[in-house]
């Protein structure tokens, strides 16, 4: 694919990936040191496995309180295509689970909200995030909003 193939694909081109890579990489280490914070937003550590590859992944991403006992999570990851992550996560969900800062991982069970529940955490998550509402209008695809319960 040619760098204007991408540009109009919204697909990253390889210096985009690797920057990502090692920025997600840094942003691992300190939530695993127990700093669990980026731009004001609190950050998990999203474990999945490669759908093609089999291989573990992490992501860290910005997560919502959603009651007492449930996270979400948005798959923004700018772009006209949703990110890795999500087709990861929604290939294999029974392996997923999340660590938060400086705790061990918690196997995790995902839910993609549609309709009006995924409407309500829009609107819970834009009321604290206001950025998403800005991602979410330059974009040409509706963000998907997953709910991660503890298994």
């Amino acid at each position: 694919m040619t760098q204007q193939q991408q540009r109009k694909s919204g697909t990253p081109g390889p210096i985009s990936r690797w920057i990502q890579r090692k920025m997600n990489a840094r942003m691992t280490r300190k939530i695993r040191r127990g700093q669990g914070s980026f731009m004001g937003m609190d950050v998990l550590i999203l474990n999945t496995v490669g759908r093609l590859s089999g291989q573990p992944r992490q992501s860290p991403l910005a997560w919502f309180a959603d009651g007492e006992d449930a996270w979400l999570i948005v798959a923004s990851g700018g772009g006209g295509r949703h990110p890795d992550w999500h087709a990861n996560l929604m290939a294999h969900p029974e392996r997923a689970s999340v660590e938060f800062p400086g705790r061990d991982a918690v196997p995790v069970r995902p839910h993609r909200l549609d309709g009006a529940e995924r409407a309500q955490a829009w609107q819970r998550i834009t009321a604290a995030q206001p950025r998403y509402a800005k991602y979410q209008v330059k974009s040409d695809r509706e963000y998907p909003v997953i709910r991660l319960t503890p298994r």
